[in-house]
């Protein structure tokens, strides 16, 4: 206790007074939402050869949906982005292309690294250890599964000037457009010509839809929202959330749900933008209360620890989980980790399993985590040589 007390010292005495402790709270408690939900719906089931399958427990236990309001944070995690990007950009020296590569590429080293590791992992686990193709194959899968949003978030990144602008014209109501945009698609898409709508429209909700808290933050950093807007996102976004699911029947749970037509996150539905704004809203209005709460070294400290290993944390994650299933599908049938998701005991033993998993991810964060960090010391072939084993990667989860 009195090593944690003095390194929560000594991450207290190097925090600037500027910090705006909030914002990273509330990052870090987005970030640490995606490990806890893909941990908890992400189930597996080991055939008779020992090879381990997708299942999630959400296609039997319906009453768990609910608990995907409160683990789907992405809202709050695009608005914080948009923020942090406001203010970044405010502050850059260099021209607004050089602003947004190097911003690119603090998010493309993580996701390049970790899938170039599993790379040279898969054939290690195959020839070397033995280990079922149909089990890599769905760990191809959970890995790939979560870094399409450091694809999503990079595009949008790279929209932050024209973002900014947009905020200084409209305000707040710079968002607006993007909710529209995903209204009509939605409408389009489930109304009375849904049967004739192709599948492919979908896309078109895949930027404005995760765009939209972000656009919001980037008016939030301009000082373009207030307590008053942050109300109405608030009482607006929930009573919006509660109309598509009471009278328009949207789909309960906020993940995908094997076996169902549709799907509110992939791409996102007018859902999952009610669900943004009512965070959004909340967020803002807690702003100068959680800042003060993180006033506390005790609180501060892993605050701090989670932000510095952020897109770690976002890559590794499904990682972790997979270091305990892998071996323990060699040992057989074990409740919550390589059984099927279908009674009550595998939810009570998954639960039981996750600070198993969140042990590892801290494991395996330490040594990932300079993945982060300039390649300074990468040439050119090794740059290609990261590329190519990434992109094979890639090639073998999407195949998969």
């Amino acid at each position: 206790m009195r090593t944690l007390t003095r390194a929560a010292a000594r991450i207290e005495a190097h925090t600037p007074a500027h910090r705006d402790r909030a914002l990273d709270g509330l990052r870090a408690l987005a970030l640490l939402a995606v490990p806890a939900g893909h941990w908890l719906v992400g189930g597996l089931t080991r055939d008779g050869g020992g090879g381990l399958h997708n299942a999630s427990p959400l296609a039997t236990f319906g009453g768990l949906a609910p608990a995907s309001w409160v683990l789907q944070m992405l809202g709050i995690f695009f608005l914080v982005g948009g923020h942090a990007s406001y203010l970044s950009y405010r502050r850059r020296k260099g021209s607004a292309r050089q602003w947004t590569l190097g911003r690119v590429r603090r998010l493309g080293r993580p996701l390049l690294g970790v899938t170039a590791v599993w790379a040279l992992l898969l054939p290690l686990l195959h020839y070397g250890l033995r280990v079922p193709a149909d089990t890599l194959h769905t760990a191809a899968t959970l890995v790939v599964q979560p870094l399409w949003f450091v694809g999503v978030y990079a595009v949008i990144t790279a929209l932050t000037p024209y973002c900014v602008r947009a905020s200084a014209r409209l305000g707040a109501w710079a968002a607006l457009p993007l909710i529209g945009s995903v209204a009509v698609v939605d409408f389009l898409r489930y109304g009375p010509y849904g049967d004739a709508m192709p599948s492919c429209l979908s896309l078109l909700n895949l930027l404005p839809g995760w765009m939209f808290a972000y656009q919001l933050g980037v008016s939030w950093a301009g000082r373009r929202i207030g307590r008053r807007g942050a109300w109405l996102l608030l009482l607006g976004g929930a009573a919006l959330f509660a109309t598509l699911l009471l009278a328009f029947h949207y789909p309960v749970s906020m993940v995908g749900v094997p076996g169902e037509a549709r799907t509110n996150s992939h791409p996102p539905s007018l859902l999952v933008l009610a669900l943004a704004a009512a965070q959004s809203g909340a967020a803002i209005l807690l702003h100068d209360r959680l800042a003060r709460a993180l006033r506390r070294p005790a609180l501060w400290a892993p605050v701090v620890l989670v932000n510095l290993s952020a897109m770690t944390i976002l890559c590794w994650h499904q990682s972790a989980m997979l270091a305990a299933a892998i071996p323990g599908a060699f040992l057989g049938a074990i409740p919550g980790l390589t059984t099927a998701p279908v009674t009550v005991g595998w939810v009570l033993a998954r639960l039981a399993w996750m600070p198993l998993f969140a042990g590892l991810l801290v494991v395996i964060t330490k040594y990932a985590r300079p993945l982060e960090d300039p390649w300074k010391r990468t040439g050119a072939v090794r740059a290609v040589a990261v590329g190519v084993l990434a992109a094979g990667f890639g090639y073998f989860a999407l195949a998969a």
